[in-house]
């Protein structure tokens, strides 16, 4: 069967991890890690597989040409030499997008209508008619990457951005992507079993993202069952043997939905936002996984485990760029002075908050005999001095523009000391 190139990108610092989720998902082929995603060679079957199983790739990209480029005039003669029969017809509808790194071009909106032109001209002379372009929903979208020298072309398989799973229609202010949540979830080696993880908790879980992914994860459930793809519209993949085969894999994915074996709770200071949460997770199919409930994070119990579960807190709290605090947290930074609510990374909240928050853990989650692990993203290099304990690791990840770090905290009665784990920073 013929392999196609293909490359699926992902958030900086996350390419390891899609690596590795990759070789799982197709134990027989060779992922390569690369600045920005991950490189393979692949079948339209793995292509299929890949849209519906991975958490962490942006989209799956199949590459139809490369080569050295000059001015726009290179760029036409690139896209012309791809046979765009093979994937559309003049009843079909494209968009080209365009990134560029180091691009000497003057213009990327006149580099994307070279390629748009050699596309229409080339089935126009093939058919006698053209595609239109469609901005919002594309049958074919293209993307066109431009470096200092060379130019690559990609087929999007996937149309919509990956992390729309397809649940979500209530959000918050900033919500997490559900591929960074995925990413979170992976470098904590959380894979939703009594022994991978256990127990997992996000405290500050506004409309519910890292939990419903955690909830898919331990249920089993696809992240792509729930949604439609730009390749069910493109020519390799019409075939009435393909059709058959992406039906089988939807089949397949349902019948692999199982109970989730260990309790997820997710609670959030606002009232609303939990409503948010609890809506997105009956959409996303593990409502009946998650336990929610209302409630500061700086005074929630913890959740009452079997003594022999593990448990992770696993949060993205407030900050700066991202949102504003509430509760005794946000009470505290509005009534506190100016200055006092400035010069750190967590400008939303109060200076002590995250003090405060080690504290209520030490307090409400060191008892437990077989221990709880708190991982907390944030952009603040600082964070544990603030918090004053010491992590046991730091993974550098990248919350859109923002760059983070996800801080691993072992909370271990009466002390809070840990020893450096393998692969700190």
């Amino acid at each position: 069967m013929q392999t196609l190139p293909l490359f699926l990108p992902c958030a900086a610092g996350v390419e390891g991890l899609l690596a590795e989720e990759v070789q799982r998902l197709l134990p027989e082929l060779c992922p390569r890690s690369q600045r920005g995603g991950v490189a393979l060679q692949g079948t339209v079957g793995d292509v299929m597989a890949l849209n519906l199983g991975t958490r962490l790739a942006q989209r799956v990209l199949i590459q139809v040409a490369h080569g050295p480029y000059r001015d726009e005039a290179d760029l036409y003669r690139l896209a012309l030499g791809v046979d765009w029969t093979d994937w559309i017809t003049p009843r079909h509808t494209l968009r080209i997008d365009t990134t560029a790194h180091r691009c000497p071009l003057k213009s990327l909106n006149f580099a994307a209508l070279r390629i748009k032109d050699a596309v229409c001209d080339q089935l126009r002379q093939a058919t006698g008619e053209r595609p239109n372009v469609d901005t919002s929903r594309p049958d074919l979208p293209l993307l066109l990457h431009l470096d200092e020298q060379h130019a690559t072309l990609y087929v999007d398989s996937s149309g919509e951005a990956l992390f729309k799973r397809g649940w979500r229609e209530d959000a918050g202010d900033a919500p997490l992507k559900e591929t960074l949540a995925a990413a979170m979830l992976a470098a904590a080696g959380w894979r939703g079993t009594a022994t991978e993880g256990g127990a997992l908790h996000d405290p500050c879980c506004g409309s519910g993202t890292i939990a419903i992914e955690a909830a898919q994860i331990a249920c089993g459930i696809a992240p792509g069952s729930k949604r439609r793809f730009a390749f069910q519209q493109q020519l390799p993949f019409a075939s009435a043997e393909q059709r058959i085969d992406w039906q089988r894999r939807i089949s397949l994915a349902q019948s692999a939905i199982r109970k989730s074996a260990v309790p997820i709770y997710a609670s959030d200071v606002s009232f609303r936002m939990v409503d948010f949460a609890r809506r997105n997770a009956q959409r996303a199919g593990v409502e009946d996984a998650i336990t929610f409930n209302g409630g500061d994070a700086l005074e929630r119990p913890a959740p009452d485990l079997p003594a022999a579960m593990p448990g992770t807190l696993m949060l993205n709290p407030p900050y700066g760029e991202r949102i504003e605090a509430l509760g005794k947290a946000g009470a505290a930074a509005r009534a506190a002075p100016p200055a006092a609510a400035q010069g750190n990374d967590n400008r939303s909240a109060p200076p002590d908050f995250f003090a405060r928050l080690a504290s209520h853990w030490k307090r409400a989650y060191t008892m437990h005999p077989a221990g709880w692990t708190a991982y907390v993203l944030s952009p603040d290099m600082k964070l544990p001095g603030t918090m004053r304990l010491k992590e046991s690791r730091r993974v550098p990840l990248w919350n859109g523009p923002i760059e983070c770090r996800l801080f691993r905290f072992e909370l271990v009665a009466g002390s809070a000391r840990s020893m450096r784990a393998p692969g700190s920073e």
